[in-house]
């Protein structure tokens, strides 16, 4: 049977006090009025079948801010083991044991040796056990209790902010929301009032109130006015224990600036105001400021300025300044100090922002009287009109009269005025004017067909004050008098088929005036006189400044007539009539059967079945650049050394065919005889070819001799037949010589190949002879200019 022992917890229960009226170290001294004994409960012996309980204690408080010199007393422990001769032993765990709470270890009185604050730590849990002294084991188990730390009133509300700023604006009704303070107290709500703030306000009345409970301020006196005051610094109290004795309390500072509303209209500080211009400020000119007060901030002190009555609405303008608010009075118009001397206006100054609630204070707006005098000035002269156009005609003579200018002093006094032509605007001088009456007039001869608008300037100058001068455009235009003949619009050269019919259009030609009649041109157009009765051509009128050039017979003929120079006159219907004559050059041309032209030059069908001297030298130049070739060739042919043509006829493995036949060269004279392509009658019958060995002897076969009238194309055949049927001919292609003139040619071959064969030099001067195409040649070949004397 276990045996079951019994733990006293003895502690001090401190009672909760509204004052520290009572000294603490009465309270802590262990009175038994004041200590009260828990009993740990257990099973009885006679009830074994009970679980063993844990401790249990009643939570029990400590002041905070002990200011004692003693410990301040918590509690005692004993347990029921503990027979007074020292072999238990007490020990303490958790918060603050050992440092901020200490034990008895024979006692069990527990104590604690510093100030405590609640607001840093408000509980603390600690464990308690009774060990053994000698074998160091537990005789109980170990059990939890807590210290709360009871709050007394030792933290003052601290606001949120130190100081707060708010806006309201002006003019506001009782009650308006201003803005919320808030203050926080660090002290326990949930026990007595420590922690309960009231609000009051101690500086800023009558003006703002505060809510004791919700720290809400609000305006309290009725049209608080920005102009007379705009800064308040209001000081708000927190207090705590419910604003009671004995509180603590914290301040702060809210600064509250009325915001402006339109509550005020502008005035002007005076009633009238006076200014002066001279008469020749131009449009736009400032004459002078005005300025309306407004007691308001911002767009409240807007102003707009107006002109609502007076003499000179249409004469004067004001405008606004937006950066200074004010008016600013201009010229609207030209003035005229002999016409009127002073202006009376009303000008009006109003708020273009108005608030509604505030028109029962008054119209938001004032007016004021200017007056403007305007100054005389001297002024220059003014003409009649702004500008001057004038017309004259261009057959006027020198020294007619075209129109007038006049000007005139607008001042009282009517200085006399003298007139003059701006030469920068007449370089050429072609213009005059009468300087006393203004009167312009001619200087030198017109063309309209050079100038049509003169533009000039007229200056007018005050005789007694030369510097005051005024300047006037004048623009003349030239009228136009019929003094050009019409004339082609081009140069026209046309042509004629020879296969032309009679009536047939060749050529639309059309004409061109300088003159400008008043109701167009109206050209007509005919042949000469001289032209027309024996022409072959023919014109037609179309009536609308053109003209059709017609043929008057069938067919036209080259070698007749190559080219036609037809004279057209070409006159206008205007006054005086003006008439020009112009040529239209027709050339007779070939064409083809759709009229398109060929060829116009007669030369090139003089003789059908010659040829032209261009077409016999290309023909010359291109047979002696083939002779030279061929010969060349012959040439390199015949230094060329002897070569199979199949370097071996056993090797049936590869069939390569050699064509790499260079010629023999200069020096090779054996291949072909070069005569032959000068006179193939001149062929040796024995000569063999010796470019190859033969397989066969084979005797040449001689070429019959040209007939002296063979042709070219004829001999070319009978050539080529011939090498067809060679049985001598080689099984590889070879020079085949074509190279015949024929025998036909007056005057054989002029090539100078053929001096080769020859002894001497030939003659050349039959040349000459041959007629004028063929006299470059005789010029070039013979005579002392030849090659012969070089």
């Amino acid at each position: 049977m276990r045996t079951y022992r019994y733990f006293l917890l003895l502690f001090w229960v401190g009672q909760p006090y509204p004052t520290f009226s009572t000294p603490l170290s009465k309270r802590t001294s262990g009175s038994p009025a004041k200590k009260r004994t828990l009993e740990l409960s257990g099973n009885s012996k006679n009830e074994l079948n009970r679980s063993k309980r844990s401790w249990m204690w009643n939570q029990f408080f400590l002041l905070e801010e002990y200011t004692g010199s003693d410990y301040q007393y918590v509690g005692k422990l004993h347990s029921d083991q503990d027979r007074g001769d020292g072999s238990l032993k007490y020990i303490l765990s958790g918060d603050g044991a050992g440092d901020l709470f200490i034990i008895n270890e024979n006692t069990g009185d527990i104590q604690a040796t510093k100030r405590l604050d609640r607001e840093e730590k408000p509980v603390y849990i600690l464990r308690a056990q009774a060990i053994n002294r000698k074998t160091g084991r537990p005789v109980e188990p170990e059990s939890e209790f807590i210290i709360k730390i009871h709050d007394i009133n030792d933290n003052e509300p601290i606001f949120t902010k130190e100081v707060y700023t708010a806006t309201v604006p002006e003019m506001s009704d009782v009650g308006t929301f201003v803005a919320q303070v808030s203050a926080t107290d660090a002290d326990d709500p949930t026990y007595g009032n420590s922690a309960k703030i009231v609000y009051s306000i101690l500086q800023g009345q009558p003006y703002f109130s505060v809510e004791s409970e919700t720290g809400i301020i609000k305006t309290a006196l009725l049209n608080m006015d920005r102009e007379n005051r705009e800064q308040y610094q209001v000081v708000i109290q927190a207090k705590d224990m419910g604003g009671q004795m004995g509180g603590l309390s914290g301040t702060t500072t809210v600064n509250i600036t009325l915001t402006d509303v339109n509550d005020n209209p502008p005035r002007f500080p005076q009633s009238t105001y006076q200014f002066k211009t001279p008469e020749s400020s131009p449009p736009g000119t400032p004459i002078g400021r005005i300025k309306a007060s407004d007691a308001d901030l911002g767009e409240n002190a807007d102003i707009e300025y107006s002109i609502t009555e007076g003499e000179g609405l249409d004469v004067f303008d004001v405008i606004t300044d937006q950066e200074t608010q004010e008016g600013i009075i201009t010229v609207k118009k030209l003035l005229d100090f002999e016409k009127k001397k002073v202006y009376t206006l009303k000008v009006e100054a109003s708020n273009p922002h108005i608030e509604p609630r505030f028109l029962y204070l008054g119209p938001f707006k004032d007016s004021a009287t200017v007056k403007i005098m305007v100054e005389d000035v001297d002024e220059p002269p003014v003409f009649s009109k702004l500008a001057y156009i004038l017309q004259i005609r261009e057959d006027a003579q020198i020294n007619t009269t075209i129109g007038s200018v006049t000007a005139q002093d607008p001042d009282a006094a009517r200085n006399p005025v003298k007139y003059s032509v701006d030469r920068h605007t007449d370089m050429d001088r072609i213009f005059n004017i009468d300087s006393g009456n203004g009167s312009i007039f001619t200087s030198k001869l017109l063309d309209r067909e050079t100038l049509l608008w003169h533009n000039i300037t007229v200056i007018a100058t005050e005789i007694n004050n030369p510097k005051q001068s005024s300047r006037v455009p004048l623009y003349i235009k030239v009228l136009d008098v019929n003094d050009n003949p019409p004339e082609f619009a081009e140069f026209y050269e046309t042509f004629v088929c020879e296969k032309a019919k009679a009536d047939q259009l060749i050529q639309t030609v059309r004409a061109v005036d300088k003159d400008d009649p008043y109701s167009g041109h109206q050209f007509s157009f005919s042949l000469a006189p001289e032209a027309a009765s024996g022409s072959n051509f023919t014109i037609q009128d179309n009536k609308d400044n053109t003209a059709g050039i017609l043929t008057r017979k069938n067919g036209y003929s080259r070698h007749e007539m190559s080219t036609y120079l037809l004279p057209v006159v070409i006159s206008d219907n205007d006054y005086p009539v003006q008439s020009s004559t112009g040529t239209v050059t027709v050339r007779v041309c070939a064409c083809d059967h759709q009229g398109n032209m060929q060829s116009c030059h007669a030369e090139a069908l003089v003789h059908p079945t010659g040829l032209s001297t261009g077409a016999l030298v290309a023909i010359l130049l291109c047979i002696v650049t083939l002779l030279v070739t061929v010969v060349l060739f012959a040439a390199l042919r015949r230094q060329r050394k002897k070569e199979p043509l199949i370097i071996s006829k056993e090797d049936i493995r590869d069939n390569i065919v050699s064509y790499n036949d260079e010629g023999g060269g200069e020096e090779d004279t054996q291949a072909f005889d070069i005569g032959t392509l000068r006179n193939p009658e001149a062929i040796e019958d024995s000569k063999l070819r010796r470019d190859i060995v033969p397989e066969a002897l084979f005797l040449p076969r001689r070429t019959p001799a040209a007939c002296d009238n063979t042709d070219v194309r004829d001999f070319i055949n009978q050539r080529l037949k011939e090498n067809d049927t060679d049985p001598t001919a080689p099984p590889y292609d070879s020079l085949a010589t074509f190279a015949y003139e024929g025998t036909g040619s007056v005057a054989d071959s002029l090539s100078s190949l053929e001096s080769v064969t020859t002894d001497g030099d030939q003659d050349y001067d039959y040349l000459s002879d041959w007629g004028p195409r063929f006299k470059k040649l005789a010029d070039m070949y013979g005579g002392v200019g030849s090659d012969k004397d070089s």
